[in-house]
């Protein structure tokens, strides 16, 4: 799968999606971009930027969306000329794809959305990249489902694999919580498809904070390590240079001045369970997981 400048492989070098969960303007998104950008690069990781344009599934109809489509990729689209990271960005609804492709690398399903035939088919259809986001109520065998009808309407000589990413973001225990299933990592990694973890959503409360959601970022760098020795092939990170103001997701973005010593563990695991993986000191194929 090409995203970029880089390439990501089932077995290649963790990827991560980073960013705030919201476009807070431009000066706001170039300069946490920039900053991943450095961050990548000391680090030598891939880095796509990531932030949504408008946030439609908020908690409360008071809280803040975003800029909007028009004002969102714009400012997506400098972000893109300036740092030279590739972009992603949700979709809500068929009307938006065309125009959101124009200007991204990624087309992003939120997870509440990743049952919705018309909308994984016309993403794909683009030829751009689809990151189908697990619905907190689905199984992990249910993903490939929804991977297959996006890959139903792929352009002659694409392969899923070559198109579709699959994200793990926690799932519905009871009200107001989410617990990891770690299982589900390695159910949809059997399937040939990059998966990615997405530790900041799977701490939420989804409508815990009294018209918003709460959750415990706390746990993010646990959850990370613990994701990475399942065999991820990237880590999804919303981050945020002060998560108390942040316009969304605010009690499970990460703060972004210690973002650089998490994917550094992160990689760490990551690497050593992809050597393993890789090969037996017998020479044998690892057995995955």
């Amino acid at each position: 799968m090409r995203i970029g400048r880089f390439t990501v492989e089932p077995d290649g070098p963790l990827f991560v999606v980073a960013g705030p969960c919201v476009i807070e303007g431009i000066d706001h998104a170039l300069g946490v971009a920039s900053e991943l950008a450095r961050i990548a690069d000391r680090l030598n990781l891939p880095l796509v930027f990531k932030s949504s344009f408008d946030k439609a599934n908020r908690t409360s109809g008071d809280s803040p969306r975003g800029p909007g489509m028009d004002d969102g990729l714009a400012i997506l689209a400098r972000v893109k000329a300036e740092t030279d990271l590739p972009v992603l960005t949700d979709v809500h609804e068929t009307i938006q794809v065309q125009a959101v492709a124009e200007v991204v690398d990624i087309l992003q399903i939120p997870a509440f959305l990743s049952r919705q035939t018309d909308l994984l088919q016309k993403a794909a259809a683009t030829g751009r990249i689809v990151n189908i986001k697990k619905g907190q109520f689905m199984a992990a065998d249910d993903m490939l489902h929804a991977a297959a009808k996006a890959g139903s309407v792929l352009p002659a000589g694409r392969e899923l694999r070559d198109q579709v990413i699959l994200t793990e973001r926690g799932s519905t225990f009871g009200y107001h919580d989410l617990v990891v299933d770690m299982r589900s990592l390695g159910k949809m990694r059997a399937s040939g498809m990059p998966t990615l973890f997405d530790a900041s959503h799977s701490v939420q409360s989804p409508g815990g904070a009294n018209g918003r959601s709460g959750g415990a970022r706390e746990w993010i760098p646990l959850l990370s390590r613990a994701a990475a020795a399942a065999g991820i092939s990237g880590l999804f990170v919303e981050t945020h240079p002060d998560p108390d103001r942040a316009w969304s997701d605010s009690a499970t973005v990460w703060p972004l001045d210690r973002l650089e010593p998490l994917l550094a563990d992160v990689v760490r695991i990551h690497d050593l369970v992809r050597e393993g993986r890789m090969t037996r000191t017998d020479g044998r194929p690892h057995c995955d997981g």
